[in-house]
């Protein structure tokens, strides 16, 4: 966990909170401890910001969080881990994601979705025409980043794959689980061509087999599809802090244009749900295999 953005978001989402229920804007708040509105935003997101100790004690008091209120101690305390983590992340030499050295290589809103990632201990995804990054080869990959940028150059789609390729080791963390859940229609489109396919599709039964991973298929003939109304997105979900303190957890929606980080309960559980339904409807792990053998068998032909 260390450099982990957990402890510092929970601390930002935490300080949001206060500030609102005491009635104070980001620009009295930073006034009072003498930093800029703009840094308190960028806590407030669990973006790390140059802060001491006696200015989140200060910021505390100015939200009305006093000594005697038991969650005092409790902030402090998670403010305690967030410089634990940095010191720790420091002796690393982690004190920044190990991708910000390709940040020329992804567009900026995609920082934040990899910061999460890499925390995360759970993802479910569902795609309805690609597979998802983790799983995805680099035959798959190559085809996938021409096709979005024709005039690449040679030298950044290998960057872009050497990328992919580094985050792909999130499937051998401890305790990671990912779920996917894909369309019929993710097997049967052939970026690359149908030889490229036939080897992705085939890396997907070889994924299959790990015991941290679920790949089942939602077939063309499921009844009620609910996943053409909810589209493709994933759910990241995250491990307890040391705190006891639980993040919440995320849903990540890409597209063409920018993203989508949602966070709040209500649609969480509009997720859940619509997870819940594609399971419901999708092919069994071991008939998920045999279409994907079989349709790998199609493009290969």
């Amino acid at each position: 966990m260390a450099g982990s953005s957990l402890p510092r978001r929970a601390l930002g989402r935490t300080l949001r909170e206060h500030r609102i229920r005491a009635g104070k804007g980001q620009l009295v708040a930073g006034l009072h401890i003498e930093i800029s509105p703009q840094s308190v935003g960028r806590m407030e997101d669990g973006r790390k910001i140059k802060i001491s100790t006696s200015q989140i004690r200060d910021l505390l008091d100015f939200y009305g969080i006093t000594p005697a209120n038991k969650e005092r101690d409790e902030i402090l305390a998670l403010w305690g881990e967030v410089k634990q983590q940095d010191q720790a992340a420091k002796m690393q030499g982690t004190t920044k994601g190990w991708w910000r050295s390709y940040s020329d290589q992804f567009a900026a809103h995609f920082d934040h979705y990899l910061d999460l990632e890499t925390a995360a201990d759970q993802l479910t995804t569902h795609q309805l025409s690609l597979v998802p990054g983790l799983l995805q080869t680099s035959g798959y990959r190559r085809s996938l980043t021409i096709a979005a940028d024709p005039d690449l150059s040679a030298v950044d789609v290998e960057r872009r794959l050497e990328l992919a390729a580094r985050r792909q080791v999130a499937l051998d963390k401890d305790r990671f689980r990912m779920k996917a859940l894909l369309s019929e229609a993710v097997l049967r489109h052939q970026p690359g061509g149908p030889a490229v396919m036939a080897d992705q599709l085939r890396h997907l039964i070889a994924a299959s087999e790990r015991g941290n991973v679920t790949i089942r298929v939602v077939p063309f003939s499921a009844p009620a599809p609910l996943g053409l109304v909810a589209r493709s997105f994933a759910l990241l979900e995250f491990p307890p802090l040391a705190s006891r303190l639980v993040e919440p957890p995320v849903v990540y929606v890409d597209g063409y244009e920018g993203a989508l980080y949602l966070e709040q309960s209500d649609v969480i559980n509009r997720h859940r749900r619509a997870i819940a339904h594609l399971e419901q409807v999708a092919l069994s792990e071991d008939a998920t295999g045999d279409l994907v053998c079989r349709i790998a068998k199609e493009h290969a032909e």
